[in-house]
């Protein structure tokens, strides 16, 4: 084994989390990453930075790389609201849309009944939320406004009803419509728009704050996924910034919305919750979440958390909304900073960035893996390498020397149909 350059901390039980709880101080947002979807320890390990977060510095919710309708299905169950379900397995459930093993899995079921427990003994304002950033859920949402505003409000709901209908030609396929209105002046842009300003004009929640914000999410969505599948056809970085955009702008709607002394906790891949500017993704033009919220908040308020692992097993498919595999995870490339931190030990460690900034050979970009839902080992050496910064593109970075994949629920799933629409699948 090599010796350290830096200093870190061998990560083995949860009291180690110390070390990181230290550098996160009083922060107001802390985005725990991942270096893959499908990876069982993220889920977990961040499951243990998420209890401590609550109880121990006051964090009220936790946002994650999931479409709206679907996590706010689980807030309701979390928080005991009325007609929300009663069993865990049962509310998971609501995640039918490959890739179902995201959010479908055990891992986040243990997450779920922590927090379900915790909200047991609190008053309403003070229980943990949990909701989702993604912008995929196109129909879904448009379904949940017109539902909604059919008992709230006639002349909104008419609006939401406008807005379907002009989706209805093209058969619940962003493909099809991203195609369609790509270069004709043809799309539903001003009906999702028009929908929003009517809900947000015209639309009083007297009493029931979180269900009208619901209904506004939504429509937010809408308006925001309409936009990403048009941006995708076209190509280039547009699609991914409209995403990401929209993460942060959920974000900053969430953390209104809870109150001024709120504090967030963000699920996420590493190509979001990284700051973009310390990586590859700022030549194309690209922005994430972790750089918006730097830039908003201040470094110190933003707390970032990368993760990753050298070798194991994962879940993920082979192409875009194929099954579900459990595929192996080879030994990381040579020169990598996975492959670094394993020639120095094979402990799995907490390293914080502030120790990493006087080591010269970590001054030039490292490649570091990034696995995504679709994953094929043949071609490691070839791909899912992102050349990083590492002291700048995170805080504190979790490594895990030998890893297992996540443990499926194994829901049947709404396969997708677009595979040539995601150059991006993080």
């Amino acid at each position: 084994m090599a010796k350290a350059p830096f200093t870190y901390i061998p990560l083995t039980k949860e009291k180690d989390l110390d070390f990181l709880l230290e550098e996160i101080g009083d922060a107001r947002i802390v985005m725990l990453g991942e270096g893959s979807h499908g990876t069982s320890e993220y889920y977990t390990w961040r499951t243990a930075i998420t209890r401590r977060l609550v109880v121990e510095k006051g964090f009220g919710f936790v946002t994650v790389e999931g479409d709206w309708p679907e996590c706010y299905a689980l807030n309701r169950f979390i928080k005991g609201y009325e007609k929300s379900g009663s069993k865990i397995a049962d509310v998971l459930q609501v995640y039918r849309r490959w890739p179902t093993w995201m959010w479908a899995n055990w891992e986040v079921a243990a997450l779920v009944e922590w927090m379900k427990d915790v909200n047991h003994i609190r008053n309403l304002q003070e229980k943990v939320g949990f909701y989702g950033l993604d912008v995929y859920s196109l129909w879904e949402s448009l379904e949940q406004v017109v539902q909604f505003l059919n008992q709230q409000d006639g002349q909104a709901a008419e609006a939401a009803r406008q807005a379907l209908q002009c989706f209805e030609p093209y058969n619940r396929d962003p493909q099809h419509y991203a195609q369609a209105t790509a270069f004709v002046p043809t799309d539903c842009e001003h009906e999702v728009v028009e929908m929003l300003q009517r809900i947000t004009r015209n639309t009083n929640f007297p009493g029931d704050q979180e269900h009208g914000f619901n209904a506004e999410q939504n429509a937010l969505v809408a308006v925001n996924a309409e936009r990403y599948y048009r941006g995708m056809i076209k190509g280039g970085p547009s699609s991914w910034n409209i995403r990401d955009t929209h993460m942060m702008e959920t974000l900053d709607r969430l953390l209104e919305l809870h109150g001024p002394e709120s504090k967030a906790i963000i699920w996420a891949h590493n190509t979001h919750i990284g700051d973009a500017r310390a990586t590859d993704m700022a030549n194309d033009g690209m922005v994430n979440i972790g750089q918006l919220a730097r830039e908003k908040y201040g470094n110190e308020q933003v707390k970032l958390v990368g993760f990753g692992t050298y070798q194991g097993s994962v879940i993920a498919s082979k192409s875009w909304g194929a099954p579900m595999q459990k595929m192996d995870v080879p030994p990381a490339r040579p020169g990598s900073w996975e492959a670094m931190l394993h020639e120095i030990s094979d402990e799995d460690k907490i390293i914080l960035s502030k120790d990493l900034s006087q080591v010269p050979e970590l001054r030039k970009p490292l490649g570091h893996r990034a696995i995504g839902v679709v994953y094929d080992p043949k071609f490691e050496q070839y791909g899912n390498y992102v050349p990083s910064q590492i002291q700048d593109r995170y805080d504190a970075f979790v490594y895990l020397d030998e890893s297992q994949a996540v443990h499926p629920l194994h829901l049947k799933h709404k396969s997708a149909k677009e595979p040539e629409l995601y150059p991006w699948n993080y």
